[in-house]
C-alpha cells in the first residue's frame, strides 16, 4: 500500500470531481471512490512513499504551510502506464515551487519517497481511477474533458495511509 501527503480542493472543485468519479462508475470504470471503503478525497499528492511516520512528517515540515491556498486550474486529462486515469492542473511556478519545498524539507529529514514524486519527474494530478479498461479508455477520458476546464484552491492537506487508517491534518 502507499502513503501519501495529499492536498485537498475547495467544496465546490470536490463536488465537481465527485460527480466525475459517479459519471466513470456508471461507464463502468471504477473511481476512487469505490476504492477502500470510500475513504479517498480528491486531492492532488505532492509526496508518496511505502510508509509514512506522521511524526517524522510534521517535524521535517515545521513552520511550512502545506495547506497553502493555491489556485489550481485543472486543463488537461491525461493517463499513466497501467491505465491510471487523472486530470491535471497547469504546472504554475507557484505549485512547483511548493512542491519543491515540501519534497526537499522531507528528503532532507531522511523520509523515503516514491522516485517519480522527486522534483523534475512529478507530474501534479489528480486520480479519478486506477486501471480503466481498455475498452472503456475513451469513454473516460471524453467524461473528463467534458468537465473541463475546473478552477480549485487548496483548501487543506493531510498525510494519509488508508490501508491503514492514517489521516494525519497537516497545516
Amino acid at each position: 500500500m502507499v502513503a501519501a501527503l495529499e492536498l485537498y480542493l475547495d467544496t465546490v472543485a470536490t463536488r465537481r470531481i465527485r460527480v466525475l468519479w459517479d459519471a466513470l462508475e456508471a461507464e463502468g470504470v471504477q473511481s476512487l471512490r469505490s476504492l477502500l471503503e470510500q475513504r479517498h478525497r480528491p486531492h492532488v499528492s505532492l509526496a508518496v512513499a511505502p510508509r509514512l511516520d506522521p511524526e517524522q512528517v510534521a517535524a521535517a515540515l515545521a513552520g511550512v504551510t502545506v495547506a497553502a491556498p493555491l489556485r489550481l486550474s485543472f486543463q488537461h486529462a491525461g493517463q499513466f502506464v497501467g491505465r491510471v486515469l487523472w486530470l491535471g492542473p497547469a504546472p504554475t511556478v507557484e505549485l512547483l515551487a511548493h512542491h519543491r519545498l515540501v519534497y526537499d524539507r522531507l528528503a532532507a529529514a531522511g523520509v523515503g519517497l516514491a522516485e517519480h514524486y522527486r522534483p523534475g519527474c512529478w507530474v501534479p494530478h489528480c486520480t479519478l481511477s486506477m486501471r480503466v479498461p481498455n475498452s472503456l479508455m475513451a469513454a473516460a477520458v471524453r467524461r473528463c474533458l467534458e468537465m473541463l476546464p475546473l478552477e480549485a484552491t487548496v483548501v487543506s492537506a493531510a498525510l494519509t495511509d488508508h490501508a491503514r487508517g492514517i489521516s494525519h491534518p497537516l497545516p
